[in-house]
């Protein structure tokens, strides 16, 4: 018979395999280099999915989001404390290393959509990291942040739908569903494909959430000329045909998303 535990019970909490000891002293180092420089960050992938969803897997490396107002300033005070910082993506994300080991320093998403703003730090959970004292992700911009990993190499529905397995029946939806504006039809997918995977727990979705997503769905205009949103999707060139053979007109780049050529152009061409 299944276990009488629920999905959103506290006592699912959960922390991902721990660190060799030397990562671990790394990770909390830089935690309270930071805090000692008074620059606010969250801290989120596996160590806040493990918190939310009670599933623990191992997980590579640590997480913290920033503000893009503060991420020059976060490499800065890193790096004068000994690390080695570089920019992966300088739009998007840069890593601080200590060996083999690294930190990932986020201020967006690679399609330019989930700029870590106020609200990240606002809404943030007090909770404990490998012993430190610290702050994870809200729930909401989790997800949010998630929603559109959905490459061939990396597709992240898996962690949304848990997210709403296990925090739907608290999370902020008129938020969560301002975060989604425009991209309605990527929130209303996931709450589809999550109303298959969990059938007796759809109630974790109000149902104005649904109604109001169809809605927004049925009113949409069609645009004028080719375009293809799959980039925002898969910025890893799921889609790189259409946009570079077919005529399409990439939906991350401005006007009709945030990013610019040259930003795109940071990104690998893949061979398909």
């Amino acid at each position: 018979m299944p276990s009488t535990m629920t999905p959103t019970s506290h006592a699912n909490h959960a922390t991902p395999v721990p660190p060799e000891p030397h990562v671990r002293d790394f990770y909390v180092d830089a935690l309270r280099v930071l805090d000692d420089a008074r620059l606010p960050y969250v801290v989120g992938g596996g160590y806040a999915m493990a918190y939310y969803t009670g599933i623990r897997r191992n997980t590579k490396d640590l997480d913290l989001f920033v503000t893009p107002s503060d991420h020059k300033r976060v490499l800065e005070v890193l790096n004068n404390a000994g690390y080695r910082t570089e920019y992966f993506y300088p739009f998007w994300i840069a890593k601080v290393l200590s060996g083999e080991a690294f930190i990932d320093i986020l201020y967006n998403s690679g399609n330019g959509l989930c700029a870590v703003d106020d609200e990240w730090l606002a809404h943030s959970v007090p909770h404990e990291v490998l012993g430190y004292t610290t702050r994870l992700t809200p729930a909401e911009e989790q997800l949010w942040s998630k929603a559109f990993v959905q490459d061939r190499d990396r597709f992240d529905g898996g962690d949304v739908i848990h997210l709403i397995l296990s925090r739907g029946h608290e999370m902020d939806w008129e938020r969560l569903m301002r975060r989604f504006k425009d991209h309605e039809r990527v929130l209303l997918a996931h709450l589809i494909l999550f109303g298959y995977a969990y059938p007796c727990d759809r109630e974790q979705v109000p149902a104005w959430v649904m109604e109001r997503l169809l809605k927004s769905v049925e009113d949409e205009e069609t645009p004028t000329h080719r375009l293809c949103r799959g980039p925002n999707l898969a910025h890893g060139g799921s889609y790189g045909t259409a946009i570079r053979q077919w005529g399409y007109f990439d939906g991350r780049l401005r006007p009709h998303g945030p990013l610019t050529e040259q930003e795109i152009n940071q990104l690998p061409v893949p061979p398909y």
